[in-house]
This record gives structure tokens, C-alpha cells and sequence, in this order.
């Protein structure tokens, strides 16, 4: 009498991975519209271009990145100093203050929505 063994592990490892592909997909969506909406909220949009610009992608197996390619982005985040009393042709002002206080919209995007990151993967992963 002959026994045979069939390893399905690739399978199962491919559908997991699929999973977790799935997962990083919609928390990168749900972090990008939540960011998009922080910027909205905090009043940092003057032509759209920062906002318009928020994107994610999936950088490796277990890794989905969220943010902009916009040069200005971490001066809204971080805040910035500036001189007072230069014009700013782009704005059509002089500025008056010499430090402009951040405007995070990237970071609460992320930190402030751990539990619903988690709980998408969980539940991609149950499938």
C-alpha cells in the first residue's frame, strides 16, 4: 500500500498573499481619501494641487505607501519658517509671519486610523 502526499502550500501562500495585496489596496485608498480630507479640513488647499496630488502605492509584499510628490507638501505638514515682509508672487502677498505652524494631513491620516487599518486587513485576511 502507497501513500500519497499533495502540498498545496504555494496555493495557499499565493491566496494569502493575494489577501494581503487586497488589504494594502484599500487601507492605501481609505489613508489617501482621509488624508484628502484632513488637508480639506484644516484649510490648506488654495488651488487644489496638493490635494489633487495625494496618492498610495504598494512599495513591497507587506509595505503600502501614501503621499504626495508636491515639493510644498512637507512645509504644510511640518510647518516652515519664512521672511517676513518678501512677496510671493504665487500668492500675490507679502508674507507677515515668520513661522507658518504645520497643517498635518499625512500623519493623522495614518495614526489616527490604526483600528480601521487593522480591522481591513483582518478581514481580508479571513477570506
Amino acid at each position: 500500500m502507497s501513500i500519497k502526499f499533495t502540498s498545496y502550500k504555494k496555493e495557499v501562500l499565493d491566496h494569502v498573499q493575494q489577501n494581503i495585496n487586497r488589504a494594502l489596496e484599500i487601507c492605501g485608498g481609505t489613508a489617501e481619501a482621509h488624508a484628502v480630507t484632513n488637508i480639506t479640513k484644516n484649510r490648506s488647499v488654495q488651488t487644489g494641487r496638493l490635494r489633487g496630488s495625494i496618492t498610495h502605492k504598494q512599495v513591497d509584499e507587506t509595505t503600502e505607501a501614501v503621499g504626495t510628490n508636491v515639493e510644498y507638501a512637507p512645509y504644510v505638514e511640518l510647518g516652515h519658517h519664512q521672511t517676513p515682509g518678501r512677496y510671493v508672487p504665487a500668492i500675490k502677498k507679502r508674507l507677515k509671519a515668520s513661522w507658518v505652524n504645520p497643517k498635518p494631513f499625512l500623519r493623522p491620516a495614518i495614526e489616527n486610523h490604526r483600528d480601521e487599518y487593522a480591522k481591513i486587513i483582518a478581514n481580508e485576511l479571513k477570506k
